[in-house]
């Protein structure tokens, strides 16, 4: 299974991605503002989402929304 980012790139565990749009967080206030870089991504067992640490906090994102950096 791999895992790949906006661009077509293959994201790999720990891995710094930035994101290319606007998120509203579902369930909370946070809004995501475009070019929010997260550094040491978590790959999951779907091959479309990645776990990203906010602070405290994980977010899972969805890698249409992301891109390598």
């Amino acid at each position: 299974m791999s895992t790949k980012d906006s661009n077509g790139n293959l994201l790999h565990e720990g891995d710094s991605v930035q994101v290319i749009k606007d998120l509203k967080v579902k369930g909370s206030t946070i809004t995501l503002k475009r070019g929010t870089k997260f550094k040491n991504i978590h790959l999951t067992d779907d091959s479309e989402e990645v776990e990203c640490r906010d602070g405290k906090t994980t977010i899972v994102l969805k890698t249409c929304y992301l891109k390598k950096s």
